[in-house]
C-alpha cells in the first residue's frame, strides 16, 4: 500500500473541527492533527496575514482523489489549500493501522 499526508488549512477552528471530524467519520482519513498558525500570502493583489488552522491528514494515496472533492466540496475557501505530500516510510504497525481505520 501507499500512503500520504495531505495538508489543508482553515479560516476557523469550527471549520477545521467539522473537516476533521468527518473526514474520520467517513474514513477518508486515519489521522488528522490541527494546529493554529499564522499564514502569509497573496490573495487578489493584496499581501494578508490571517490566522489560520492547519490540518495534517493521514491517509492511503488510493484516498486522494475522494480526499480532494470532499475538501473542496465542503471548504469555505474559493481555491483551499490541498497538497499531498508522499510517505515514503513509516512504521509498519502505524501504517497498518492507517489501512485498517480507512478500509
Amino acid at each position: 500500500m501507499s500512503y500520504c499526508l495531505v495538508i489543508t488549512t482553515c479560516g476557523s477552528r469550527d471549520e477545521a473541527e467539522k473537516l476533521a471530524s468527518q473526514m474520520v467519520e467517513t474514513r477518508l482519513a486515519a489521522c488528522v492533527q490541527q494546529s493554529s498558525i499564522t499564514s502569509y500570502y497573496t490573495w487578489e493583489g493584496k499581501v494578508n496575514h490571517d490566522p489560520e488552522f492547519r490540518l495534517f491528514i493521514k491517509t492511503r494515496k488510493a484516498l486522494y482523489i475522494q480526499l480532494e472533492q470532499f475538501i473542496k466540496d465542503n471548504h469555505s475557501y474559493d481555491v483551499p489549500q490541498i497538497i499531498e505530500i508522499p510517505i515514503q516510510s513509516g512504521l509498519s504497525e502505524y501504517l497498518g493501522w492507517i489501512d485498517e481505520v480507512t478500509t
